[in-house]
């Protein structure tokens, strides 16, 4: 059993549609961010960087003690290696999957959780930070769909690297994307879009946060984070 410790973010998203996809038995934590459940002492022991997505593995491969997991990439790595799925054996195509799903922990995320925050969330607009981080939304769009030109799924065969870069994209006209220009990522999108258990995760989420909007209390705990008292 894996418990997953849960809110309906992009990264979220990712765990969810995993387990979904293989059929592993989970059982869901929601961790309310906006009300500041991730800094409660029992989760950041499990996540001490206070983000979720977070599993416990009660049933490790190795026959041992519970292990926990923290960082999307790397939980989306440990539960295909730990059930043999969506992340290929051979060299090559392994190291295919692994690039881009860094690809996604280190550009596609970081850069257009700045585009959702400057866009969507600055109480201020900021037209230099806008223009900058929309223009590197475009920019990313461009290398998905320059990837996407001759292959069905990022890395040839459907896998994490797919999981881990669709939520990002869902938001897309928040981000002042138009898919559209990018033709090879919209074929790709709507392929996954479609998908029973990518349907399934985002089902699940609509049922956990019934009210997933910004508040002015939410966005003091959300962006208003700075240094944090030892614990």
């Amino acid at each position: 059993m894996i418990d997953l410790y849960y809110w309906t973010t992009p990264n979220g998203h990712k765990i969810a549609i995993f387990l979904e996809e293989t059929g592993l038995p989970y059982a869901l934590k929601p961790v309310d961010i906006g009300k500041g459940s991730q800094f409660e002492a029992a989760f950041l022991k499990i996540s001490p960087n206070n983000r979720i997505p977070a599993i416990v593995d009660h049933q490790p491969v190795d026959n041992g003690a519970p292990i926990s997991v923290f960082e999307s990439g790397a939980i989306l790595q440990y539960l295909a290696e730990k059930t043999g799925l969506l992340l290929p054996q051979e060299l090559r195509a392994r190291t295919e999957v692994m690039q881009w799903l860094f690809w996604q922990m280190g550009n596609l995320g970081p850069l257009l959780g700045q585009n959702h925050h400057f866009v969507q969330y600055a109480p201020e607009k900021i037209p230099y930070a806008i223009e900058r981080y929309v223009k590197e939304a475009e920019r990313l769009y461009s290398v998905l769909d320059h990837r996407l030109a001759d292959r069905e799924f990022i890395a040839g065969e459907y896998s994490i690297a797919d999981i881990a870069a669709y939520p990002w994209t869902v938001s897309h006209r928040k981000q002042k994307i138009n898919l559209d220009e990018f033709p090879h990522a919209q074929r790709w999108f709507q392929s996954m879009k479609a998908r029973p258990a990518v349907i399934r995760a985002y089902e699940i989420a609509k049922q956990v946060n019934t009210a997933p909007v910004i508040t002015d209390a939410s966005r003091s705990v959300l962006f208003g984070q700075g240094k944090q008292p030892s614990r």
